[in-house]
């Protein structure tokens, strides 16, 4: 049978001793924690591993000796080790052996309790694998991604192998707190034998993390209480939040901050770098936040901002008067009705009107705004983002009244030429089997269907290029919001944390291990080096992206299609959970 038997590199040049570690019989592995040094007394080994097993629930045993000749000389030496086995007793006892003077291993795993048939060896092949201690514990392994069906039971066997060596090496962490220079009775050799790795930095951040964490969340939940006070439920408070994306933002960034700052520990490694990926994003939103208020507060560009924005949109009126002065011509060369293009055109001219005069009752008041939005900008370049968003929204709202009230006379005028032309057929829509069923109507009936029916045939032209043109133009303000608003659901749900972990320290998200042969001849142990591989970034970002209050398309290209061309409003980038109107 052969034996595979994970030995740290750390421990390749560490004085002789015992083995210490973990037998797992399912899969006749031993994996090897740390190696006790001489002198030291059984009974106090003993104590210590029943403390680490009682502490991480791990079987954690002497299963072998080590002796590394090297370093000691003596040849009695080795007699004395092959001793021990009687006072730790294990099946299998390991025996590894550095050999003096060279780079050969010799490695034997006796088996002295179970009866050996004649001719049969008493000692197991034993397979020699080589893993960075500090690397295994530090990573975090993620499950396998999916593979064809021929390889999918070797890739289940083979991640829950090393799952076991990746949970046993975590679990063992209070092994690992001292070192071989401690003053207690048994002196060890790990990953951290030359000393615990420490910070003063990372002790003072620890320490003061608790009352950091404690204030700043006693005020996230007074905030919360009170965006929970009664008075923001008042009508028409609640419909104007639901249309608002600062309110939304705010909200989300607030959920964020108090996730972040609990005093409750993180359950699971996953838990923890979510929270590290929330604290990551919101530092970078507000340090970009603080680099455009900055950017606004210098030079006097919100005084420039605000003279220029009158024009633009004196502009954008203009040029929206020109071109209804376009349509109730002749646009094109087409043939429109005149009376219905004329009450059109000047319905919308008089809306063009008096979006004008609000614009400059409200120039006096526009700079002084500016100057709030930008300081908003303190809260993260996400809150200035939805801000102008909802200012977009609010500048060009005679654009949207202009595409709602084509919209609903286009669809009507849709929905009235469909009855009417199943009229033609004698059917008719029964609304309550939501069905086309057969239908006879009398001569009275069928003339005034045909009289409205070619009514709305002629008049569906003039309807639709307005619809058209209108339709257009809210597209194009829908899509530059569009934009904004993926703009913030990038900052709000990319794993930054976690991306930056992937490029400075790619053993810590692994994805699986990758084996290289040191030494592979006859009359030895073959013997291997176990190497991480990094989790892909893909992989990264689908594993640890953040959720996000950010807006996506609601409908597919068909469907989107379908309620363009039937007439039916659409909100492409409406907030998720919302209602449609």
């Amino acid at each position: 049978m052969v034996l595979k038997a994970f030995f740290p590199t750390c421990c390749a040049s560490a004085d002789s001793g015992l083995l210490v570690g973990r037998w797992v019989p399912e899969q006749s592995s031993a994996i090897v924690l740390a190696v006790v040094h001489f002198p030291f007394i059984p009974i106090q080994v003993k104590e210590l591993l029943a403390q680490v097993q009682q502490a991480s629930q791990v079987g954690v045993a002497v299963l072998g000796t080590w002796c590394h000749r090297q370093q000691e000389p003596e040849e009695s030496l080795g007699h004395f080790l092959e001793g021990l086995g009687t006072i730790f007793s294990h099946e299998p006892w390991l025996q590894l052996c550095r050999e003096r003077g060279s780079k050969s291993w010799s490695c034997k795993a006796i088996r002295q309790q179970v009866p050996v048939a004649p001719g049969v060896p008493s000692e197991d092949q034993v397979m020699l694998i080589f893993y960075d201690q500090r690397k295994v514990l530090l990573s975090q392994l993620h499950p396998p991604t999916v593979l064809p069906d021929h390889q999918a039971g070797d890739a289940v066997a083979s991640s829950g192998s090393l799952a076991v060596v990746f949970d046993t090496v975590a679990r063992s962490e209070l092994l690992f707190h001292g070192d071989q220079y401690d003053e207690g009775p048994v002196r060890l050799s790990h990953w951290q034998s030359e000393g615990v790795e420490a910070s003063v930095l990372g002790e003072l951040a620890k320490r003061a993390s608790g009352p950091v964490c404690l204030l700043l969340a006693c005020l996230l939940s007074l905030v919360s209480a009170v965006s929970a006070c009664w008075l923001w439920k008042l009508w028409p408070l609640p419909f104007i939040r639901s249309k608002l994306s600062t309110c939304e933002q705010l909200r989300h960034r607030l959920e964020h901050l108090t996730l972040v700052f609990s005093t409750q520990r993180a359950q699971s490694p996953t838990q923890l770098m979510r929270k590290a990926n929330m604290l990551v994003s919101v530092l970078l939103d507000v340090a970009l936040g603080l680099m455009l208020l900055s950017w606004l507060h210098s030079s006097n560009r919100i005084g420039q901002l605000a003279d220029a924005l009158v024009p633009v949109a004196d502009r954008v009126a203009e040029e929206l008067q020109h071109l209804l002065q376009w349509l109730m011509g002749a646009p094109a060369g087409l043939k429109m009705n005149r009376a219905l293009d004329q009450v059109l055109g000047r319905f919308f001219l008089y809306h063009i009107h008096l979006w004008i005069s609000y614009i400059h009752l409200m120039s006096p008041f526009i700079e002084r705004i500016l100057w709030h939005v930008g300081l908003s900008a303190c809260l993260g370049l996400t809150v200035a983002l939805s801000i102008l968003s909802d200012i977009i929204a609010l500048l060009t709202f005679h654009i949207y009244c202009f595409y709602v009230y084509g919209a609903r006379l286009y669809c009507l005028k849709i929905y009235g030429l469909s009855s009417l032309w199943r009229l033609f057929r004698g059917k008719k829509w029964n609304v309550l089997r939501q069905r086309v069923d057969s239908c006879s109507y009398n001569l009275d009936q069928l003339f005034i269907g045909t009289l409205l029916f070619t009514i709305l045939v002629f008049l569906l032209p003039t309807t639709a290029l307005y619809y058209l043109v209108f339709t257009l133009l809210r597209l194009l303000v829908v899509t530059v919001q569009g934009l904004i608003h993926l703009l913030v659901d990038l900052i709000n749900s990319l794993p930054l944390y976690s991306l930056g972990l992937r490029l400075c320290r790619p053993y810590r998200l692994a994805a699986g291990v990758k084996f290289r042969v040191l030494e592979h001849e006859a009359g030895r142990p073959l013997r291997l080096l176990m190497q991480i591989n990094p989790l892909p970034y893909s992989h990264v970002v689908h594993t640890y992206r953040l959720p996000s209050c950010g807006c996506h398309p609601k409908h597919s290209w068909g469907s989107l299609c379908r309620k363009l061309f039937f007439g039916e409003l659409i909100y492409p980038w409406r907030q998720r959970g919302d209602r449609q109107d």
